[in-house]
This record gives C-alpha cells, structure tokens and sequence, in this order.
C-alpha cells in the first residue's frame, strides 16, 4: 500500500511538471483542450475495444473454451480506461498503450505473469 502511494505521489508530480512544460510551449488553454480531447477519444476507444473483447469472449464461451485471454485483454482495457479517465500526458500514454490491442500486448504478458506469482503464492485462488 505505501507502494500504491508513493507511486501516486510521483506520478502527481510529474504530471503537474509536464502540464507546466507543456503549457509553456502551446499555452494553457491548448493544454485543457487537448486534456479533454484525449479523455474523449479514449474513452471512446475503451467502450469500442471492451464491446469488442466481451463479444468475442462471449464467442469463446459459447465454443466452450475458456476466455482466459480476454479476462485480461478486458482487465487492461479497465486499466487503461480509467488512465485514459484521469487527466494528464503521462497517464494517457499508459492508457492507450493499454488499450491499442497492438501495444496492449506487452502488458498482458506482464498480467498474466503477475497472476500466476500470485495463484503460485496463493495470494489468488483459482478455482474451476
């Protein structure tokens, strides 16, 4: 939990270090639209790509496999959706890193690494 907050901390200040630099080369008023605008695509990006992955999840279901892949293609989706949520330059590369399925690769690997060390710890129970 320290982990969590010190990383918010951080990642706080360097955004408001960022809005300044930024701000200072196009203007605050740039800054605040392009903020917005990214918000916007975003999340439009996040409800296209979630609809996406839950359909073909629900295709996967249906095929009688399990959707284990989607499970975290949809948990970086959340991820990069809430990124994508909260204003900031830095928090919006993550999120459409996140949710750009060809960049969103890298992150699920890192995912599915961290579940497994958790199911392995027994942090996380899977049951079937």
């Amino acid at each position: 939990m320290r982990w969590l907050l010190l990383i918010l901390l951080v990642l706080s200040a360097l955004e408001i270090g960022v809005f300044i630099w930024i701000g200072g080369l196009i203007g605050p008023w740039w800054v605040v639209l392009v903020i917005v605008l990214t918000g916007i695509i975003g999340m439009m990006l996040a409800k296209q790509q979630g609809m996406e992955t839950w359909n073909r999840a629900r295709l996967s279901m249906s095929n009688g496999q399990a959707p284990a892949e989607f499970i975290i293609d949809g948990i970086c989706i959340f991820i990069g959706a809430v990124f994508l949520f909260t204003p900031g330059f830095i928090t919006d590369t993550v999120g459409f890193l996140l949710i750009i399925p060809l960049t969103r690769k890298p992150f699920k690997k890192s995912i599915q690494k961290i579940a497994k060390q958790m199911m392995n710890k027994s942090t996380i129970i899977y049951r079937r």
